[in-house]
């Protein structure tokens, strides 16, 4: 038990969730009080022990149900060739009527043996075996059957909970055949393999530019109190960060206390300025759902932060602060600037060149040499002229200036992206394609160190010697 221990601890750390010796040790003392025969129990104990924020437990949850939580195979008799398509739908639709659960285990436990593809010489694949098997099952017929088996009625209040009895009858179908698949894999490939072919990602790992709608919908869940943290810690860290330069006086004074030996020197409190940032986004089709997820998390903590101003870009350029002020309301305040400001002059696709030029044009003043510039963006002009020229202008005019790509490095500088020729004014520019990563940045763009801007770029690497931004 303590080796399958150790070596769910050890998945939990490859997935990102942090798992520490002392919960180990928790944990392991949790499983002398636990039913060890009753993975609920089970996963009860572990859970309290091995998870500390909320976010993390699908992960938990998927990678205990492959080192723990399958109950044993009920065996099954026939032979899964005689069972063709239509005649398990309709031997497991009587099963689930009749609530029949060994039934309707051993009739998907021969689906799984016949549909399922499960090959030792193949990668572990357990959610593409899981698709085989469903797809077979064909989910749409076998919920119409299921309504069919119902009695039928007139009463709206009656067919909602017929409706929602079907809807978990199917559940039901599709987590007994996640769990055979699962049980088989294990049984040849060992928890290990399995575990890492059926992980779910931490929220805050989930690409925001490629994630599905669920992922999404988690990821947004996720931004509000991800923001309160966020903006606690940066309050904390105002109040207790660096100490400020040698008070000179105050430390003669106290070192009379000790015959002139200065053993307590005095240090004066801290200035640390809170940052004007503005934050300039590419609201394009293509860009549409990172811009979203860093007006929110940018917005949600801007109490601690003196000065935010908010733009949007597509061919034109609005500013949006208003739109996303405190309190309101952020799915009205996107509804509105999609149908309230004038970003799309065009076409309606990125054009760089023409916003940047328009931004220095009307908000030129917005940027001082107290302001942080980020830009986020793909940087792709769609082979536009990509208004370098205004772009240094900006870059002048601002303190320090970032630039968020949610692309992979490997894909800047390719097609139409001209990622190389804002890389060069900006003083880093960075890969961001999830929330981890976002939260990661915001965190140091609000708490800037007091080197000015032309400091750092004078100890840069000059030109033509190497790379001058972050890849």
């Amino acid at each position: 038990m303590i080796d399958r221990l150790t070596a769910f601890a050890a998945e939990l750390r490859d997935v990102g969730i942090p798992v520490s010796l002392a919960e180990m040790i928790d944990a392991a003392e949790a499983l002398e009080h636990a039913d060890l025969g009753t993975p609920q129990a089970l996963r009860a104990a572990l859970g309290a022990t091995m998870v500390k924020q909320a976010r993390h437990r699908p992960a938990f949850d998927a990678a205990f149900d492959v080192f723990f939580g399958l109950s044993s195979p009920v065996k099954g008799d026939g032979d899964p060739e005689e069972l063709d398509e239509d005649m398990l739908r309709i031997q497991l639709a009587e099963a689930l009527v009749n609530d029949d659960l060994d039934e309707v285990r051993r009739l998907l436990q021969a689906a799984v043996q016949r549909y399922a593809g499960v090959d030792p010489t193949r990668p572990v694949g357990g959610r593409y075996h899981q698709y085989r098997v469903l797809r077979s099952i064909d989910a749409d017929r076998l919920r119409e059957m299921l309504l069919a088996a119902l009695a039928p009625t007139d009463d709206t209040l009656e067919e909602r909970l017929q409706m929602a009895a079907t809807d978990r009858m199917i559940g039901t179908v599709r987590e007994e055949v996640r769990g055979e698949v699962l049980r088989r894999l294990i049984a040849e490939r060992g928890a290990e393999d399995v575990a890492r072919s059926v992980r779910t990602p931490l929220v805050e790992h989930i690409e925001l530019q490629h994630g599905t709608r669920e992922e999404i919908k988690a990821v947004e869940e996720a931004v509000a109190p991800l923001a309160r943290r966020l903006a606690t810690r940066l309050s904390q860290r105002r109040r207790h960060g660096k100490r400020g330069r040698l008070d000179v006086r105050r430390t003669i004074r106290r070192s009379l206390a000790h015959g002139g030996a200065m053993l307590e020197p005095s240090f004066r409190p801290p200035r640390l300025a809170k940052p004007e940032i503005v934050v300039l986004c590419d609201v394009s089709g293509s860009m549409a759902t990172f811009a979203r997820f860093t007006l929110q998390l940018t917005h949600a903590i801007r109490s601690e932060l003196s000065n935010v101003r908010s733009f949007a870009f597509i061919d034109g350029v609005e500013e949006v602060t208003a739109l996303f002020r405190p309190g309101a309301d952020f799915e009205s305040a996107l509804t509105a600037m999609a149908t309230e400001t004038d970003v799309v002059r065009g076409d309606g696709h990125s054009d760089y060149g023409r916003a940047f030029a328009e931004f220095v044009e009307r908000y030129g003043s917005a940027i001082t040499p107290r302001t942080t510039l980020i830009v986020t963006g793909d940087a792709r002009t769609n082979f536009r002229e990509p208004g370098a020229e205004a772009f240094a202008e900006m870059v002048d005019l601002a303190r320090a200036v970032f630039w968020l790509n949610p692309e992979r490095t490997r894909y800047w500088n390719t097609g139409d992206s001209v990622m190389a020729r804002y890389a060069e004014f900006c003083d880093e520019v960075e890969e961001v394609r999830s929330l981890a990563h976002l939260e990661r940045f915001v965190e140091r763009v609000a708490l800037p160190t007091a080197t000015a801007r032309s400091e750092r770029r004078a100890t840069a690497q000059p030109a033509g010697t190497g790379n001058r931004w972050n890849w």
